[in-house]
């Protein structure tokens, strides 16, 4: 692909409703040459066209076309002289020999466009011409046996559906089942009379969202069914960070063309969407192409209209009915339209799930029967207090999807599952409160597994529709089966790359009525000067990993969450962090990090949380005072405790009067938002059979 360094001069994003450094790539055997008529001048080859912008890489410097304030050009393919188009010229560094030279085409016509759209095409069906917009998927190459059992397992529930690659063709394959004791995988061709040809067989897959290729000689072929020894190999291709799913029958979408408002508003039907995509059946009439910027209208069953920008990104021209499908990525226009986007998308995604809003008092009752109120040895009476702020709060967060999420999945029963999240830091988002109803609901889904793969795809999938999201953290459980097997292991498996971390921790409990009594001695606390809040911030990247420091807002620059604080406090709501120092004689020992999150927020009180760090080597020595520093802190708050997270051994627990579980192992989860698709795709595969072993055991709670 050519590619176009943005240190061009002059040349405005946009302009003309498209994108200039955008369009259709072109190789060498495409022959379009761009030509100064005029000047008597053949530049050299297209090396990128679109109707807004053609780009060349002269043989010669293009120094004496600057005083040209206005050219005009041509396109030579040979046979044919398109043209000629008024144009723009601008270079990249001195205009220099080898220099790309970009000329931005002005008041081109739609008759012109529809020229210049059709060779184009032209060129695409002969492989000489590609979308410059389209990125390159992700691949990996597994060859864990285990986790290749896995992912088929899954995708023989699923009942997703492959393809045989064959010279010249493909053709429809299912995998029918796994027969993981013989190590045996047994095929079905879905293509009457089609055959499977000779070994060794290319296929690919489809799981939640990637491509699964594999290389495989037949065992036995009887008709139409193959079997075929596990393969020892696969290569995950990664299509799309967000999920898209067909659009909602009768969806369509309204604009006009930015460039020619002579061609009318068009009313096109939506195939696909995601939170951040969308695709459209489009007329070639239509003239878009990539780099096209779109306002699209799309009007709801209801009546309501969200608005949405989006980018072009690609244009297929192989539909059989002469029409194209054109993939667009988008963003909402305003917050207004991002509130619906969200709550639409999220609800097209996962359709048998809800946000919570209208069922707080089964939700509330979920929790109570799947034991999330037993877990580290509480009390449903202890949650009591909690209970009215949760279900003014929960009213609320249907209103703050930038804020919140509460995906309950409903039945006739109540709520069978629930998972929340809500965007805890600047790039983070927390993942909390998960529950599973015991027993199977009379709707019980024909899918194992499903009731908690819709939970957590609805919860996981709304952080990604935020442009910030960069973390997903949570406070686990580790003695649960399946927090063991979905979130420890998954982190554990990809820790080495600094994108995960799993750190155990203590989560202990502090009642601000409960001070040690014990007295501070020489010790002076208050709150961190700036050159102590500095210090504080090189002694937690000197001793925390990067995805620690990054995901809580430990940078210098984010210390002090004013960011997301203000974020909260803009809708009305608390949410603060406040640092405090201890000294001995002038000199900082150690410091005291509190943060307040508003009631209701979580059950178990995280976002009213404390950690200590050690800024001297006896830093230790003002732990216990400190603590009686965070009771007085919260206290003045109207909180009657708080959460100690202590990541030592915590051996002044009793001086300080703290409480935990002993039998408990919490730990500290952190995953990149950009693993999200392969965590989705984890979940995926360790739901699928695994729910039958214990349904009691698997309700899988964070202790959160």
């Amino acid at each position: 692909m050519h590619a176009i360094t943005q240190r061009l001069t002059g040349l405005s994003l946009g302009a003309s409703g498209a994108n200039p450094y955008s369009g259709y790539s072109l190789h060498d055997s495409s022959g379009i040459q761009v030509v100064l008529p005029e000047q008597g001048m053949v530049l050299g080859r297209a090396t990128l066209l679109s109707p807004a912008a053609v780009w060349t890489q002269p043989g010669f410097a293009p120094a004496p076309l600057s005083h040209e304030r206005m050219l005009r050009v041509c396109l030579d393919t040979g046979g044919t002289s398109l043209g000629p188009f008024k144009g723009e010229a601008r270079w990249s560094d001195a205009g220099g020999r080898g220099s790309a030279l970009g000329i931005q085409l002005v008041g081109v016509s739609s008759a012109q466009g529809r020229q210049i759209l059709s060779l184009l095409e032209d060129a695409l069906r002969q492989g000489s011409a590609e979308p410059e917009a389209s990125p390159l998927p992700v691949q990996e190459e597994i060859s864990d046996g285990e986790r290749i059992e896995s992912i088929l397992t899954a995708i023989s529930a699923m009942r997703n559906r492959g393809v045989l690659r064959r010279p010249g063709r493909t053709v429809r394959v299912a995998l029918e089942r796994l027969d993981s004791e013989r190590g045996l995988v047994h095929w079905r061709c879905t293509e009457p009379g089609a055959g499977w040809g000779e070994a060794p067989y290319e296929l690919e897959l489809v799981g939640y969202n990637s491509a699964y290729r594999m290389r495989l000689e037949a065992a036995s072929v009887d008709g139409d069914r193959m079997v075929t020894r596990l393969p020892e190999q696969l290569w995950r291709v990664r299509h799309r960070f967000h999920r898209r799913i067909p659009a909602p029958a009768g969806l369509r979408a309204r604009f006009d063309h930015p460039m020619w408002r002579d061609l009318g508003r068009r009313e096109r039907e939506v195939v696909d969407l995601s939170f951040t995509g969308l695709g459209l059946s489009i007329d070639p009439g239509d003239l878009v192409f990539p780099g096209l910027f779109l306002t699209l209208e799309l009007e709801m069953a209801d009546g309501e209209c969200i608005y949405l920008s989006g980018e072009v990104r690609h244009v297929s021209f192989a539909r059989e009915d002469g029409r194209r499908l054109c993939g667009l990525e988008v963003r909402p226009r305003t917050e207004r339209d991002a509130a619906l986007w969200k709550r639409f998308v999220s609800q097209s995604l996962c359709p048998s799930t809800r946000t919570s809003e209208t069922l707080l008092e089964p939700l509330w009752d979920l929790y109570d029967a799947s034991g999330y109120f037993s877990l580290a040895g509480r009390s449903t009476e202890q949650f009591d207090e909690l209970r009215r702020s949760f279900i003014d709060l929960g009213r609320r967060a249907g209103e703050l999807p930038q804020l919140f999420c509460q995906t309950v999945w409903p039945s006739e029963r109540g709520v069978e599952a629930s998972l929340s999240s809500l965007k805890a830091y600047r790039h983070s988002w927390l993942i909390h409160q998960l529950g599973r109803r015991p027993g199977k609901p009379a709707n019980l889904p024909p899918v194992p597994g499903q009731i908690l793969r819709d939970t957590y795809q609805r919860t996981l999938e709304h952080a990604q529709g935020d442009s910030d999201f960069r973390w997903m953290v949570a406070y686990c459980e580790s003695t649960v089966p399946w927090m063991y097997r979905t979130h420890v292991r998954f982190a554990q498996r990809l820790q080495d790359s600094g994108q995960t971390l799993v750190m155990g921790l203590r989560m202990m409990d502090a009642e601000c009525n409960e001070p040690s009594g014990l007295p501070t001695g020489d010790l002076d606390i208050g709150p961190a000067s700036i050159g102590e809040k500095y210090l504080l911030a090189r002694e937690i990247a000197r001793t925390r990993p990067a995805a620690y420091v990054e995901s809580l807002d430990f940078t210098r620059e984010r210390l002090e969450m004013w960011g997301i604080s203000r974020t909260w406090q803009g809708e009305g709501l608390e949410r603060e962090r406040k640092i405090f120092v201890a000294r001995r004689q002038g000199l900082p020992l150690a410091a005291l990090v509190v943060e307040l999150g508003h009631p209701g927020t979580n059950l178990f009180r995280l976002l009213d949380s404390a950690r200590l760090f050690p800024l001297a080597p006896q830093g230790r020595h003002a732990y216990v005072a400190l603590l009686d520093e965070a009771r007085r802190w919260f206290a003045q708050r109207g909180r009657t405790a708080f959460v100690y997270l202590c990541e030592d051994d915590g051996a002044y627990a009793q001086a300080a009067r703290l409480h935990d579980d002993p039998s408990a192992q919490p730990c500290l989860w952190i995953i990149s938002a950009s693993l999200i698709p392969e965590f989705l795709e984890h979940i995926n595969e360790q739901s699928v059979g695994r729910s039958r072993s214990n349904p009691h055991h698997e309700n899988s709670h964070h202790a959160s």
